[in-house]
């Protein structure tokens, strides 16, 4: 970016700047636009050297706003990608070379790291997509992810499609000559515990010396949150004058805001505050990036089902109890869980209509006691009026 200062003509979006060229002085133009919400200032050419003109500027403005022409930036990446072509093929360990360089924000770099070092790199880094075959898979599937869930596997092939869609957008490679078929995952599981085992846990949880696991805990509990959520509150999120919690990033992408009920204020509001910006920190001051090993150790204290996750399944255990109470409707529900769709509440849904199919069969029951109670009235009229005329024939 210049550091001289820009002089505005009459054309909107087109400055310009003193500088110097082979004629002596001479005007640099620049124009300044949006383009997908980001905010470019780029050079659009010289006075002298391009027989540059704001009316000229203001053209090429208006072409890369359209999208007629391309940015300086995004044509300076074609001819990268280009030349990088022109070396040689683009096999998967280019592309994802490169597609790392593209999507150094993704949030899930690190698993995408491991994914590929473990899974993909062993079987394709040399290969070019059009290379690939179903047998390829076929051996990925037998070698390295037999044993794995589903949804290990669907993870690995959607990172190898996105790397190979990469290239395809970028004019880099063709394609796969076939479509890649991702594995059924089932993801409809509700975590439960008894109200003897809840009892135990909470037992061992009031008992813990460990303050930050253990509210984490009860706060998971309490509320419903995610893992994620929880460890990246802060204190300016908690509003306790109005009762909400202001949940930044969730999941969905949207923040969100959540009721405090009194049992998770009266938790926060007796927390140590060991951090003017976090609420729950490690011994350093810092925000927690994974608390499993410290929650474990409540876990196996209270003897929690092998295979029960600590914090997700206590957020399971929040919404069964609420769907199971037959006082929370479904969309209540989605909306205190953060769903961003109902069709992951609906896994729920079988509680509720349990507790409702139990309320009709009282219903009946109700109905069928006075029911009995009037037929028992109606003999016993019967057995009245018979006496009445025994005595009068008598």
């Amino acid at each position: 970016m210049p550091t001289k200062k820009r002089n505005k003509t009459k054309y909107p979006g087109v400055v310009y700047i003193e500088g110097q060229g082979a004629r002596g002085s001479e005007r640099i133009y620049y124009i300044i636009y949006r383009k997908k919400g980001k905010l470019i200032e780029e050079k659009a050419g010289r006075q002298f050297q391009d027989d540059m003109t704001p009316a000229k500027a203001a053209v090429i403005r208006a072409k890369r706003i359209e999208g007629v022409e391309e940015s300086n930036a995004e044509r300076r990446e074609a001819e990268k990608l280009a030349a990088e072509t022109a070396q040689g093929k683009w096999t998967i360990a280019r592309l994802w070379e490169s597609y790392k360089e593209h999507t150094h924000n993704s949030k899930s770099r690190a698993s995408d790291n491991s994914r590929y070092a473990k899974y993909i790199e062993p079987f394709f880094a040399t290969k070019e997509p059009s290379e690939i075959v179903p047998l390829d898979l076929d051996r990925l599937r037998r070698r390295s992810l037999d044993q794995k869930a589903p949804q290990t596997t669907k993870h690995v092939l959607a990172l190898l499609r996105r790397i190979i869609n990469f290239g395809v957008r970028k004019q880099l490679c063709s394609g796969l000559s076939f479509q890649l078929e991702m594995p059924i995952v089932d993801n409809i599981v509700t975590e439960q515990l008894s109200p003897e085992q809840l009892k135990k846990l909470l037992k061992v949880i009031t008992e813990s010396t460990d303050i930050q696991a253990s509210h984490i805990m009860l706060l998971a509990l309490y509320t419903g949150m995610r893992k994620s959520e929880i460890l990246r509150l802060k204190w300016n999120d908690i509003d306790f004058e109005q009762g909400f919690i202001y949940i930044r990033k969730p999941k969905g992408g949207k923040s969100q805001i959540v009721p405090l009920n009194a049992p998770a204020s009266e938790l926060l509001n007796n927390h140590p505050k060991l951090s003017d910006e976090y609420i729950f920190v490690n011994n350093k001051g810092m925000p927690f990036t994974e608390i499993r090993k410290r929650i474990n150790k409540i876990r196996e204290r209270a003897e929690l089902p092998v295979g029960f996750r600590p914090l997700h399944g206590l957020r399971h255990v929040y919404a069964s109890m609420l769907a199971s109470s037959g006082k929370v409707d479904m969309y209540t529900l989605q909306k205190l869980l953060t769903h961003k769709s109902p069709v992951m509440t609906q896994r729920y849904a079988h509680l509720r209509d349990e507790t409702l199919r139990q309320a009709s069969n009282l219903a009946g029951d109700i109905i069928n006691e006075i029911a009995a109670g009037q037929e028992e009235k109606s003999e016993t009229e019967k057995l009245k009026v018979k006496d009445i005329g025994m005595r009068i024939i008598e």
